[in-house]
C-alpha cells in the first residue's frame, strides 16, 4: 500500500501550480529542502517521476497530474465536510465557489445578490472566465457550480437548464444594415466581423452559424478576448459581431448598438447550471444549485431579438 500523506499531496499540488520548489515552499511556509524531501519520498514510494525537471520550470508528468487532481478532490472533500458539520450544528453558513463564463457576468451579480439576501451566512466566491477556463476549473474541483452554455463532454458532469440564451448579430446604430427589415445572407457576406477568441462559447456559435448558413467564409478582421471590447469595436464601426443578446441590453436601450434582422437569427441556446457528477454538494452548494435552477431565468436580461 502507498504510504501517502496529505502533506505530500499538498507539496505536489503547490509545485505544479507555481512551477518551482522555492515558490511552493514559500506558499506552504516550509523550507525548499523539506518540500523536495516530501516529493522525493513520494516518488520513491510510487516508483514514478511526478515532475519533468528539464528547464527552469517544473512541469507535472502524467503521474504528477493524477496526484494533483487527487489533491484537489481531497481538499474539496475536507471543505465540504466542514460545511456539512457546520450545517449539522444548525448554522446557516458554508462556502460556495461559483464559476461563470464571461457572458454570464451580465446577470450573475444580480442573481448572487438575490441568493445571498436569502442566505446571508453563506460565503460565496465568484470566478469569471471564458468557457475553456471555466470548464478547467470545474474539472479540477476549483469551483463547485458553474453557469455556462452547455455541460462539458470530456468528464462526468450534471446540468440543469434554467433559461433561454439567444445570440444575435449586432452593428453600430448608424450602420446601413440597421435600417433593413431583413438582412440577407448575400448582404452579410460583404461585411467584416469581430469575433471572440478560440475556445469561447460565443466563438463556437459564430462558427456554427456561418458553417450552416453561409456559402463563403466570413471576413474576420479582429479577434478579441472580451464582450466589452467587442461592443466598443462594433460601436466604432469596425465591423459586425455575433454575440449573446444578454450582453448588450444597455447599449441597445441607449441606441448605441442595433440588433440586425438576419436570416437564421437569433440562434437560441440554453443557460445551464453545471456541477461535477458523482460528487455530493455541501448544503450551501445545494441551496445555490436549487436557487439557480428554479429562479435563474428571472435574472436574464430581457430585450427583443427579432
Amino acid at each position: 500500500m502507498i504510504n501517502l500523506t496529505f502533506k505530500q499531496l499538498e507539496a505536489v499540488h503547490e509545485v505544479a501550480r507555481t512551477g518551482t520548489v522555492v515558490k511552493a515552499a514559500q506558499a506552504l511556509h516550509v523550507t525548499p529542502a523539506a518540500l523536495t524531501s516530501r516529493i522525493k519520498l513520494l516518488e520513491d514510494d510510487l516508483g514514478l517521476t511526478l515532475f519533468d525537471r528539464t528547464g527552469n520550470r517544473l512541469r507535472a508528468t502524467d503521474a504528477g497530474r493524477e496526484v494533483v487532481a487527487a489533491a484537489a478532490r481531497i481538499n474539496r472533500g475536507i471543505l465540504d465536510l466542514a460545511d456539512t458539520l457546520e450545517a449539522m450544528k444548525g448554522l446557516h453558513g458554508g462556502r460556495v465557489r461559483f464559476g461563470a463564463v464571461s457572458t454570464a457576468k451580465y446577470f450573475a451579480a444580480e442573481l448572487i445578490a438575490a441568493f445571498l439576501r436569502q442566505h446571508q451566512g453563506i460565503d460565496l466566491q465568484l470566478v469569471v472566465g471564458n468557457r475553456a477556463e471555466t470548464v478547467e476549473s470545474l474539472r479540477n474541483y476549483e469551483i463547485d457550480i458553474a453557469l455556462m452554455g452547455r455541460q462539458p463532454s470530456d468528464f462526468g458532469a450534471e446540468s440543469e437548464p434554467f433559461g433561454p440564451h439567444p445570440y444575435v448579430m449586432i452593428a453600430a446604430a448608424d450602420h446601413p444594415l440597421a435600417r433593413l427589415k431583413r438582412v440577407s445572407k448575400a448582404e452579410l457576406a460583404k461585411q467584416k466581423f469581430i469575433v471572440r477568441e478560440e475556445g469561447s462559447g460565443t466563438r463556437n456559435i459564430f462558427e456554427y452559424f456561418f458553417n450552416a448558413q453561409m456559402i463563403q467564409p466570413p471576413k474576420v478582421t479582429i479577434e478579441m478576448g472580451s464582450n466589452e471590447t467587442i461592443k466598443q469595436a462594433v460601436m466604432a464601426g469596425l465591423g459586425l459581431s455575433l454575440i449573446s443578446a444578454h450582453t448588450i441590453a444597455s447599449e441597445v436601450a441607449a441606441r448605441r448598438l442595433a440588433i440586425l434582422k438576419v436570416e437564421g437569427l437569433p440562434i437560441v441556446r440554453q443557460w445551464f447550471v453545471v456541477r461535477r457528477s458523482g460528487r455530493e454538494l455541501p448544503p450551501a452548494g445545494k441551496a445555490l444549485w436549487t436557487f439557480v435552477a428554479k429562479k435563474g431565468s428571472a435574472f436574464l436580461p430581457q430585450l427583443s431579438t427579432r
